[in-house]
């Protein structure tokens, strides 16, 4: 099958397309026909050499897939059933692998070329904002990097519970975008100071929950942002691993931060929360409520090119890699 290698470390030039060996199956794995594979930025990190896969994974990019069963494997699942998967690596390839507890039918009334775009980013945000989190109906939430892949997820879910998202973004572009999907308080970053727009959103009180991808940057200026009782969930490191914490600020607001990541999880936790993504979120993509939104797709053999324009920085919503399967 045709698998996407990284050759080394360093810019899109190392991703190479390669014949290699197809998946073999493992107790409890089914496998399945690639239609379509996500590409976030856990893959770039992947690619630059900092973020590698877990023991025991696939070492090709790719978090999420959409594509049919080939092999059920005795899973509960039929052959040629259509459906999307999350990875803990592998996604870039015609085949893959995966425990069957990390498969869901993909969502009624969605394109499976475009429902790619959801597994990783579902299971990310309605694991965050609802289940670490607590989210609720009423509640404020700070949203950074609203007009990627995870943001423009958390911006439905969140209007789709109940709550109220205000968001930041680099380019006034990616803020009109957000503001498409129903987000009202517009933060521009480079233009704007986040916490003092949060502050006047909120009439000085701060915001519930703060769903943050840019890690020690933002850290304390977070914290400043925070309600009483507020909760900070760290997804992301693009500004950085370390950072000073101040904890008196932190303790008088009785507030929380919490770290987590997604794809080192037990295979029993993915398989946990994707089936809480099928009992929540799927009625909603269903109905309408929340969308995909993809920016653009790339042949899987272009994986080079799907990089380099995701580095680029000028994308909205997700880019993905197809394998020419319908």
């Amino acid at each position: 099958m045709l698998a996407v290698v990284l050759s080394s470390s360093g810019g899109p030039e190392v991703l190479r397309p390669t014949d290699v060996p197809a998946p073999v199956l493992k107790e409890g794995e089914v496998l399945i026909d690639v239609v379509a594979a996500g590409l976030n930025r856990a893959d770039v990190q992947q690619r630059l050499g900092v973020y590698p896969p877990p023991a025991g994974a696939s070492e090709y990019p790719g978090l999420e897939v959409s594509g049919r069963i080939a092999d059920s494997n005795g899973s509960r699942f039929a052959t040629g059933a259509a459906v999307v998967a999350l990875l803990a690596g592998g996604g870039y390839a015609e085949q893959v692998a995966v425990p069957a507890g990390q498969v869901l039918e993909a969502p009624t009334g969605v394109d499976l070329l475009e429902a790619a775009a959801l597994p990783e980013t579902a299971a990310t945000v309605y694991s965050n904002l609802f289940l670490s989190a607590d989210l609720t109906a009423g509640e404020t939430v700070l949203i950074h990097g609203a007009s990627g892949g995870i943001g423009t997820m958390a911006i439905q879910l969140a209007l789709a519970f109940g709550a109220v998202p205000l968001v930041t973004a680099g380019s006034n572009e990616k803020l009109r975008f957000a503001e498409s999907l129903g987000a009202r308080t517009l933060i521009n970053y480079r233009e704007q100071d986040f916490v003092e727009e949060v502050r006047r959103a909120t009439d000085g009180a701060g915001v519930d929950v703060i769903l943050d991808v840019v890690g020690a940057k933002y850290l304390g200026r977070n914290v400043d942002a925070l309600a009483v009782n507020g909760r900070l969930v760290v997804i992301g490191l693009q500004g950085g691993a370390k950072a000073e914490l101040n904890l008196g600020a932190l303790m008088a607001k009785r507030a929380s931060v919490t770290g987590t990541t997604l794809r080192s999880r037990p295979s029993v936790e993915k398989a946990a929360i994707m089936a809480a993504v099928g009992r929540e979120v799927w009625p909603l993509v269903a109905a309408g409520q929340v969308r995909t939104a993809v920016n653009r797709t790339f042949p899987l053999s272009e994986a080079a090119e799907a990089h380099a324009y995701f580095d680029s920085g000028r994308h909205t919503g997700k880019i993905l890699l197809t394998t020419g399967r319908i």
